[in-house]
């Protein structure tokens, strides 16, 4: 998704990354790894502790709000799942 997002918003040919998007992914990467709940969860949305910084935390938001749509042409499959597994979490979730 973020290489989506780089390709649209910066310009950088398909499958390359700029330095901002680089270091963004490898901080996502890093964050990722480190995740107690990894093994349990499908989505980091769904999870109760937020793993990111505030700035980085935003910028996945951003990348997320660009790439989702374009999603559906790319991987619709993991689309679809990502839309189930999102709705049924909010189904369950306690008011």
């Amino acid at each position: 998704m973020i290489g989506t997002y780089c390709h649209g918003n910066h310009g950088t040919p398909s499958g390359e990354l700029c330095d901002e998007c680089s270091a963004l992914a490898a901080y996502a990467d890093a964050r990722i790894g480190r995740c107690p709940f990894m093994a349990t969860k499908t989505f980091c949305s769904q999870c109760k502790v937020h793993c990111y910084a505030p700035k980085e935390r935003q910028a996945i938001k951003d990348v997320m709000r660009y790439a989702g749509p374009r999603m559906l042409l790319r991987h619709p499959a993991m689309t679809i799942r990502h839309g189930l597994d999102t709705l049924r979490a909010k189904r369950t979730e306690p008011r």
